[in-house]
């Protein structure tokens, strides 16, 4: 598989916090010209997840762009979403797979070199790294792991790597440069006074 370089994450704690309406943000990344998106949401109840993954899918019908659903595997089945996106804490790769299938992604995130080669033995489709730089965005983020894990995880991994955490258009492409295939961003893609599209639009520049 292929990854496209430009992976951003609309989180729904972070979008609620800076008075974003969602659906609005995913009508940005669509005409940004976006092809996968991970939804997130941490704390909402389930028929509100369900609700905004239906309303996301709308905006993105007729268009290419790959769905990802954070943690649930189940709900990512539900909302007819093209796959999950897992962490450590929550079900292994095989578990995931078992809930989605073979027809759906399945991406791991990876915070250590073993977890990376651990992966890399999993049916993950691919392997999220970071985070890379720091980041606010999460408040349990783990130690920041540098150029240097994303050169390592290169080295561990013949499956495509997302790098996360910190990521701007200042750095990202030097995260490409050090063998990330893709980047994931959060906040960097809500800068004062530039449509979070436009933002979108210079990282597919960018990063080609």
């Amino acid at each position: 598989m292929k990854l496209p370089t430009l992976y951003p994450i609309l989180d729904a704690g972070f979008l609620e916090t800076r008075g974003l309406d969602l659906r609005s943000v995913a009508e940005q990344m669509r005409t940004a010209g976006v092809s996968l998106i991970q939804y997130r949401d941490k704390t909402g109840p389930l028929q509100t997840i369900l609700r905004n993954a239906a309303a996301i899918r709308e905006e993105f019908l007729g268009t290419d762009c790959k769905l990802i659903l954070n943690d649930r595997a189940d709900l990512a089945v539900l909302a007819a979403w093209d796959g999950v996106h897992i962490g450590q804490g929550d079900l292994a790769p095989e578990d995931a797979r078992r809930v989605v299938g073979g027809g759906r992604w399945v991406g791991v995130s990876t915070h250590t070199d073993q977890q990376v080669r651990l992966a890399e033995l999993s049916s993950a489709d691919y392997v999220a790294v970071g985070p890379v730089f720091t980041t606010g965005t999460k408040a349990d983020a783990e130690p920041v792991i540098g150029l240097d894990a994303v050169r390592r995880a290169r080295s561990w991994t013949v499956k495509p790597i997302v790098a996360i955490g910190g990521i701007t258009r200042a750095n990202a492409r030097s995260v490409i440069e050090a063998g990330a295939d893709s980047v994931a961003v959060i906040s960097a893609l809500f800068v004062e006074d530039e449509p979070a599209g436009k933002v979108a639009r210079d990282f597919l520049d960018l990063l080609g």
